[in-house]
């Protein structure tokens, strides 16, 4: 019952998102900045877009799979990993980047940056057995 409510939610976040530019549902329950991710599905070929929760890491953005800290990684976790060119809509302006999973070293180096946005990462981890992966997107040029 869960996941259809939150597949129409996130879908008219990202339209109100988009439609206003940027100013308007801007942020994931008033408590961080967000951002439009566009992925291309790994069985379809189809363009995805899912709302995230914004996170800058130098000129890098971080995507993490925490799916509220749920037993499953999220799909666009594996449409990300089949094709890591990703657009990333954020800040009122669009631009592509290279996705690859962060490595142990990297993961434990950003961690405090993902709960410095967002604090509810660490609960989402201490509620899962699975790892959550964190994503870091290189800007191309």
């Amino acid at each position: 019952m869960v996941q259809p409510i939150l597949r129409w939610a996130t879908k008219l976040n990202i339209w109100v998102f988009k439609a206003s530019g940027g100013r308007l549902m801007k942020t994931f329950l008033g408590k961080a900045p967000i951002c439009v991710v566009t992925t291309t599905g790994a069985k379809t070929g189809k363009k995805r877009e899912i709302a995230l929760i914004d996170i800058n890491w130098g000129d890098n953005k971080i995507l993490v799979a925490s799916k509220g800290g749920m037993s499953k990684h999220p799909v666009w976790y594996y449409n990300v990993k089949a094709n890591p060119l990703v657009e990333i809509l954020a800040e009122g302006g669009r631009r592509t980047y290279q996705a690859r999973l962060a490595t142990p070293e990297e993961k434990k180096e950003v961690w405090p940056v993902l709960v410095g946005v967002y604090e509810d990462f660490d609960e989402y981890q201490a509620r899962t057995d699975r790892d959550i992966p964190v994503f870091i997107c290189e800007p191309l040029a």
